[in-house]
């Protein structure tokens, strides 16, 4: 398939879904999980070796972590996000920082950008999420210069996260393709393995807390994908996800005393494009 023609993909049509998506990422607030998160993004950009004055777009940006990280090496950067309030959160810590990023209003799946604009494209726990992975996966290659990488970092099937949101999935079932094959080699492969070579790395962030039952209480009440989970739930089936979550969060858990330390599996991805 024809890179220059990857927007003539069809696309799934779902505006009504897209609008209640776009509205529950931009509710949501990510604190618990994100600060976590932060030396991904700056491993990742370690991986790729950014150089100052390189192009670096950031997809579906989230916390903003890999688009700091990219200008705290002066890199020319670019961050996108379809949720307008979680790119002001981003561009907030990005001013106060001092670091320029640019942030521009965009959907994964149709990035606003002319063909091999940048000289890498990241993306960290964000473009595993769009509904239509085979178009968001060739937007990014789009826009990515010949020559040039793409980054990911994708919580996997197994690992903490994937777990959790198999847990909540028994409770809220969900439809299409599963965002955590974005962090299995045979679904990587189909989505970027005709565009260009691919290298797949696993990697763990620690989430850390004073006890399992604060984490996952914070983690219910503030993570809008379990906060609305519960919010479909009886008093009783509510006491028996949690019951289920702290389970899980248990088992994880390698702290030794009563606190939290649960290492998440992730892969660290790079695609250099042909």
């Amino acid at each position: 398939m024809s890179l220059s023609l990857s927007r003539n993909i069809p696309r799934i049509d779902r505006r009504a879904a897209e609008a209640r998506r776009q509205s529950t990422l931009a509710s949501a607030d990510y604190a618990v999980v994100g600060q976590a998160l932060q030396i991904v993004g700056e491993e990742l950009c370690n991986t790729l070796d950014l150089r100052q004055d390189a192009r670096v777009l950031d997809v579906a940006v989230g916390n903003g972590h890999a688009s700091l990280a990219a200008a705290r090496r002066w890199c020319d950067v670019i961050a996108t996000d379809f949720a307008p309030d979680l790119a002001n959160r981003s561009r907030q810590r990005g001013e106060a920082e001092h670091l320029g990023v640019r942030f521009v209003e965009g959907d994964a799946e149709a990035l606003p950008f002319a063909d091999q604009t940048f000289d890498a494209v990241v993306s960290t726990f964000g473009a595993m999420f769009t509904p239509d992975q085979d178009r968001a996966a060739s937007e990014m290659i789009r826009v990515c210069r010949r020559g040039g990488l793409v980054g990911l970092a994708n919580w996997t099937p197994r690992g903490f996260i994937g777990q959790l949101f198999a847990a909540l999935g028994k409770h809220a079932p969900t439809t299409g393709n599963s965002p955590f094959l974005w962090g299995t080699n045979e679904r990587l492969q189909e989505l970027f393995g005709v565009y260009g070579s691919v290298w797949v790395t696993r990697k763990q962030v620690a989430f850390r807390c004073s006890s399992t039952a604060e984490w996952v209480d914070q983690f219910g009440a503030s993570y809008i994908p379990v906060l609305k989970t519960f919010a479909r739930l009886d008093a009783d089936q509510q006491r028996a996800l949690r019951s289920e979550l702290l389970e899980l969060v248990a088992h994880f858990n390698r702290a030794k005393d009563r606190t939290m330390v649960v290492d998440a599996e992730y892969v660290e991805v790079v695609v250099k494009r042909r």
